[in-house]
């Protein structure tokens, strides 16, 4: 693989730069506050010129309340009562960011935000798109993650390989440049994969892989089940006959981030890009 550049990420740009996070929600009203708390701490420290859309599908849980208690004028609820689902809000949410930066997150903060000045960095540095990577080296999950959900995880990214070679094609943790997504086309997602969706239906060759460590959430419950794998599996085949019938379009390229620790332990030291 050939080097192209090498971000130092301990000494991060401190630029105000222009970012929407947009977070789809369903009944996630506990996590808002912590959610916020330290989207403003990564916010402050960061410099980020931040803005949060909570796209919420019509949760009916609080979540209006919890939001106009937090006094936050950079936080936004969006309630959703059509065309719901975690895909459908997220690109909804995305249409409707101002940010130059993109970054899309769960609200249960199994994502860590600590890590988004890094994904910023990375497209800064030559990345078409970063990932939050649950497995690529540096790495880490929760020690409560059982041999059954490693096997899931391990199977999906096998399905996706046709795809792309990236460790973590599944992650709905990502960051993109508003004017990429403007770029895309032809969206058609089914189930929560999104991040996959738009990896190959946007302008995205090069994919850098963040590092991060994946957190149990605190509150709440998943909203995994087995409806929800089964349209992945749908959702693939949507994949596989896009990709196949748009052949001038070329796969995405990993650009693995080597670090000696995971973003959300904390800290990693440097990035590589290559492709």
């Amino acid at each position: 693989m050939r080097l192209l550049e090498r971000i130092n990420l301990s000494s991060p740009i401190t630029c105000a730069r222009p970012v929407s996070i947009i977070v789809p929600t369903y009944r996630e009203a506990d996590s808002i506050p912590d959610l916020v708390a330290r989207l403003d701490e990564v916010r402050q420290q960061a410099g980020l010129e931040m803005n949060l859309l909570l796209m919420d599908d019509d949760s009916r849980d609080g979540s209006e309340d919890v939001v106009g208690s937090l006094g936050k004028d950079w936080v936004s609820l969006v309630v959703r009562t059509t065309d719901r689902g975690l895909s459908q809000a997220v690109l909804d949410g995305l249409a409707r960011a101002s940010g130059e930066y993109l970054v899309v997150m769960d609200a249960d903060l199994s994502h860590p935000p600590e890590a988004i000045p890094a994904m910023l960095d990375a497209l800064d540095g030559g990345a078409d798109m970063a990932v939050g990577s649950r497995f690529v080296e540096g790495a880490t999950t929760a020690e409560s993650w059982g041999a059954f959900r490693q096997l899931n995880s391990k199977v999906a990214t096998w399905l996706a390989l046709p795809l792309t070679r990236l460790s973590d094609p599944m992650s709905g943790f990502f960051a993109i440049r508003r004017s990429t997504f403007a770029a895309g086309r032809e969206f058609n997602p089914l189930g929560y994969k999104i991040g996959l969706e738009l990896m190959l239906k946007c302008p995205v060759q090069r994919v850098a892989e963040v590092p991060i460590h994946f957190a149990n959430r605190v509150h709440g419950e998943s909203k995994l089940s087995l409806m929800e794998q089964m349209k992945y599996l749908r959702h693939l085949g949507r994949l596989y006959w896009y990709t196949a019938s748009h052949r001038d379009r070329h796969r995405p390229v990993s650009l693995r981030l080597p670090a000696a620790e995971s973003w959300g332990t904390m800290s990693s030291k440097q990035t590589t890009i290559a492709a």
